[in-house]
């Protein structure tokens, strides 16, 4: 389906062209564009957790109008918006739960999913907790979950999306990594766990990558962007931990509008 639509495109090209050249151009009209079917699938870092003016009726999904699917949305118009995404989500929340307004109609999908299923608030819980050497153990565990068990999970989640939206652009977008090492943090994690927890993102990163390539979608890195904005940086677009509780190492209102809006706009 992906390449039958590169194909028609390149078709209306040379008729275009063609009209053009025998001088009949005048007659033809352009198509007007159609308007975008857009649907936000995923976890907090697509609900919007940390970001605040939460949707009163997405209730503990806390959906956030700061978030970068609604800041999207927004500014486009899409002629449809399915915004299921939703705190704490895993890769069988997404399948059971979000799928319903993903169609064949579909234009435009994205997505944030894997965090949850490797552990990411009982590693952070942990670290943040326990000290180093109980932080570095849980960071291995997540890390080799990433390894061994997220693809398949990934996989089934795309799959799921493919057979439901063949032809929509799918943009599976990334975790920043968490902290500016040699930064400005006083106290908190050691040097070596926040190394750690980074090499994890990147891990997690590296993984959907290459999943998401193999299905055809595009992969947007959140790091190009968050870069200098980490935890522990001068002006940081994540929290640290911070009340409520929740918010704690999500996204701030500038990190879903600098940091995650402008990649996936590019993507888009």
């Amino acid at each position: 389906m992906r390449l039958s639509r590169c194909a028609a495109t390149a078709s209306a090209f040379l008729v275009t062209s063609a009209l053009a050249l025998s001088g009949a151009s005048a007659a033809v009209s352009a198509p007007r564009p159609k308007a975008t079917d857009y649907v936000a699938l995923g976890d907090s870092y697509s609900s919007g957790v940390g970001a605040g003016s939460y949707d009163s009726g997405s209730g503990s999904c806390k959906r956030s109008t700061k978030s970068y699917p609604a800041l999207w949305a927004a500014a486009h118009t899409p002629s449809s918006f399915g915004f299921t995404a939703c705190s704490g989500a895993r890769t069988g929340d997404v399948l059971a739960q979000q799928l319903a307004p993903v169609n064949s109609g579909t234009d435009l999908v994205s997505i944030t999913i894997g965090g949850n299923d490797a552990g990411f608030a009982d590693t952070m819980t942990t670290c943040a907790l326990q000290g180093e050497a109980a932080c570095l153990r849980r960071v291995a565990t997540a890390r080799a979950y990433v390894h061994q068990t997220l693809p398949a999970k990934l996989d089934q989640v795309y799959d799921a999306i493919d057979g439901k939206a063949p032809a929509a652009q799918v943009v599976v977008l990334g975790y920043p990594r968490f902290y500016k090492l040699g930064g400005g943090c006083a106290v908190g994690l050691s040097e070596k766990s926040r190394a750690a927890i980074n090499a994890a993102a990147d891990d997690i990163n590296a993984v959907t990558a290459k999943r998401a390539a193999d299905h055809g979608f595009t992969f947007a890195d959140v790091n190009t962007t968050f870069a200098g904005h980490e935890i522990c940086s001068a002006a940081p677009w994540l929290h640290s931990v911070t009340l409520p509780v929740e918010n704690s190492y999500h996204p701030t209102a500038n990190g879903q509008a600098k940091g995650y809006l402008p990649v996936f706009g590019a993507a888009a």
